[in-house]
C-alpha cells in the first residue's frame, strides 16, 4: 500500500477535500439559483417585440459568448476592485462571474422554448381575453419551462464543472485543497499523490454531474 501512495487518502486529506467541496458547491448552488431565476425573467423579457428591449439583452448575450469565463473572473477579481477601490472575496467573484454567464445562457434557453411554442396558442389565448401576464402565466410559461428543464440541468452541470476555475483566483475550493495536499505529499516523497487526489476529485465531480446529465437526457427523450 505504501508503494502505491494510498496513504495520502487518509481521513485528514478526505476531510480537507470535503471542506473544499463545500465551498465549491456553495458557489455553484448560489450561481445556479441566480441563473435559473434571473435567466427565466430575462428570457421572458427577450421575447418582447420592442427593439429597445431586445437589443440590450442581445448585446449582453453576445458579450457573454465572446468573453471567456476565466477572463471574466480576472476582470472581477483584479481589475474591478482596483477601479472602484473595494475588496471583493473570491467566492463572491465566482458567484458573480458564473451567474453572469449562466443567466445569459438560461435566458436563451427560456426564450427559445417560448418562441418554439405554436403561435396559435398565443393567438387563441389573446382572442379569449387573456392579457399578456395571464398569457405567460397560464399558457406559455408552463409549457416553455417544462421544455427548458433538460437544457437547464445540463447548464447546471456545466456551472458545477466550471467552478474548477476558482482555484485561479485563490478560492479554497476542492481543486486548490487538492493541490495543497499534493504539494505536501511531494515533500513527503509520495509521487503517486496526484493520481489519487485528482482521481478522487474527478470521481466526486462525476458523481455530482453525471446524474444531472443523465436526467436531462431522459427528460429530453420523453419530449
Amino acid at each position: 500500500m505504501q508503494n502505491l501512495g494510498l496513504d495520502i487518502l487518509d481521513w485528514i486529506s478526505i476531510e480537507r477535500l470535503l471542506s473544499g467541496l463545500y465551498f465549491t458547491l456553495e458557489v455553484a448552488l448560489i450561481s445556479i439559483i441566480m441563473t435559473l431565476f434571473w435567466g427565466t425573467i430575462f428570457g421572458i423579457i427577450r421575447t418582447s417585440n420592442r427593439l429597445l428591449v431586445r437589443v440590450p439583452f442581445r448585446l449582453y448575450l453576445e458579450v457573454v459568448r465572446i468573453l471567456p469565463t476565466l477572463v471574466l473572473l480576472y476582470l472581477l477579481y483584479y481589475i474591478l476592485p482596483a477601479i472602484i477601490n473595494i475588496n471583493i472575496s473570491g467566492r463572491v467573484v465566482g458567484i458573480l462571474a458564473f451567474s453572469f454567464w449562466g443567466i445569459a445562457e438560461m435566458s436563451d434557453i427560456v426564450r427559445g422554448s417560448i418562441l418554439s411554442l405554436p403561435k396559435h396558442q398565443r393567438e387563441s389565448a389573446l382572442a379569449i381575453g387573456l392579457n399578456q401576464f395571464q398569457l405567460f402565466r397560464y399558457v406559455l410559461l408552463p409549457q416553455a419551462l417544462k421544455m427548458a428543464i433538460p437544457p437547464a440541468l445540463n447548464l447546471s452541470a456545466r456551472i458545477i464543472m466550471t467552478t474548477s476555475l476558482l482555484v485561479l483566483i485563490g478560492v479554497q475550493d476542492i481543486i486548490k485543497v487538492g493541490k495543497e495536499i499534493i504539494e505536501y505529499a511531494a515533500m513527503m516523497n509520495n509521487p503517486m499523490a496526484p493520481f489519487w487526489i485528482y482521481g478522487l476529485i474527478l470521481l466526486i465531480f462525476f458523481m455530482i454531474c453525471y446524474p444531472l446529465s443523465k436526467l436531462a437526457s431522459r427528460l429530453t427523450r420523453k419530449h
